[in-house]
């Protein structure tokens, strides 16, 4: 949250993870398909030490896929599995400042094994997604239930439960980016229009003109949790935590003062984000000037959170302001004028009205805005807010 998980990054479970070319090439590739009438002889294959996926079709007919090696491709698994196959075990995001213990998710909607990523050994590295992820005895299993299907070509095909969707945005991940169209993937990486709902039978139509390839800014959305993927070249253009920091200290050296109580306000060190300091900035969200703490305004004793802004006498939200600390998120290293509204997050204009355009899924078939640092769903006019801060007196 905002740069690092709650309990700290710890082995393969980290809030940003890094893929270089493996020692030997790990990657597979179809090769023979088999049909079975038996659930014996679909388990005898699947046992071989092969990589395979099954698709079950009947009580009495299965067919199989048996996958070979392929030495031009490494092979990156993600999932809520801790089980080794699986390189980046990613937990369920939760919104917001509600990561305590109490908000322990019940039930993940998370595969155990939502994805695998193939990237090419060679340049340009191509990387491909793929729905599903093979399982500790190498197989993937689609049982009756799933959505597959035989293509025209002949090959089989199908869906995850809940299935796994990317959007490209359009024009990067830059300055100029807009949001893209969110696609499901297949398992075998082809690329249809959303189902009706997450885990409908019925897929999508096949988009044809589109692939599987990542793009530097891509979204992948495993239901429960959302992953942004940066290319190094893309990263290679991004502000880094360096600048951020340096960012922090020339808003704190310019003495931003809190209009009423005249005291001098400083953005927290990036290592204290989690306790609100005596000079942290806080913020009315309705208007966006910005003050030191002060206990008075209140609207009502129902709605803690509607205050009245002394300078303009607008009504909203009160929050203190955080800088957001995730580089990765930044589409430019602009100066941080920007609070996302309700959570207060504060990060360069152009990142703060970009996050405000994407509808991040959400539940089975919900779609809304969201902070990148923080997962909050956005609200307010324009999910968020141009800062009026006031300069020093003297």
């Amino acid at each position: 949250y905002n740069g690092s998980l709650p309990n700290g990054d710890r082995g393969r479970r980290k809030s940003r993870f890094a893929l270089y070319k493996r020692p030997k090439a790990n990657g597979v590739k179809p090769s023979t398909v088999h049909v079975i009438s038996t659930p014996q002889a679909s388990k005898a294959i699947s046992c071989k030490g092969q990589h395979s996926i099954s698709y079950t079709l009947s009580r009495n007919q299965t067919v199989v896929v048996e996958y070979t090696h392929d030495k031009d491709t490494d092979m990156f698994q993600v999932g809520r599995s801790t089980e080794s196959p699986i390189d980046f075990v990613v937990t369920d995001t939760i919104s917001g400042s509600q990561n305590n213990d109490e908000t322990q998710i019940t039930q993940s909607t998370i595969s155990r094994f939502a994805c695998r990523i193939v990237c090419d050994r060679s340049p340009p590295y191509t990387a491909r997604i793929f729905a599903a992820g093979f399982d500790s005895s190498k197989n993937i299993f689609l049982g009756e239930k799933a959505a597959k299907w035989k293509n025209p070509d002949g090959h089989m095909d199908g869906l995850t439960t809940n299935g796994v969707l990317v959007m490209h945005p359009k024009g990067g991940f830059t300055e100029e980016s807009k949001p893209g169209v969110w696609r499901e993937i297949s398992v075998c990486g082809d690329v249809y229009t959303l189902r009706e709902t997450r885990s409908a039978q019925q897929r999508g139509k096949l988009v044809e003109n589109e692939t599987n390839v990542l793009q530097d800014g891509s979204l992948i959305d495993l239901c429960g949790a959302t992953l942004l993927w940066r290319t190094a070249d893309g990263l290679f253009h991004t502000p880094t935590q360096k600048h951020i920091e340096a960012l922090r200290q020339e808003i704190n050296a310019a003495r931003p003062q809190c209009p009423v109580g005249l005291n001098t306000l400083a953005f927290p060190s990036i290592n204290r984000k989690d306790v609100v300091e005596e000079k942290q900035p806080w913020a009315y969200l309705s208007c966006g000037h910005v003050h030191g703490y002060h206990n008075w305004g209140h609207r009502s004793d129902t709605e803690a959170n509607e205050r009245e802004c002394p300078m303009c006498r607008t009504i909203g939200p009160y929050v203190p302001l955080w800088l957001g600390c995730e580089a990765g998120f930044y589409v430019d290293a602009g100066p941080p004028t920007h609070a996302f509204t309700p959570c207060g997050h504060v990060c360069s204009e152009k990142s703060a009205k970009y996050w405000s355009q994407i509808p991040l899924p959400h539940g089975t078939h919900a779609f809304h805005a969201a902070c990148p640092f923080c997962a909050t769903q956005l609200s307010g006019e324009h999910n968020c807010i141009k800062l009026i801060f006031q300069g020093p007196i003297d």
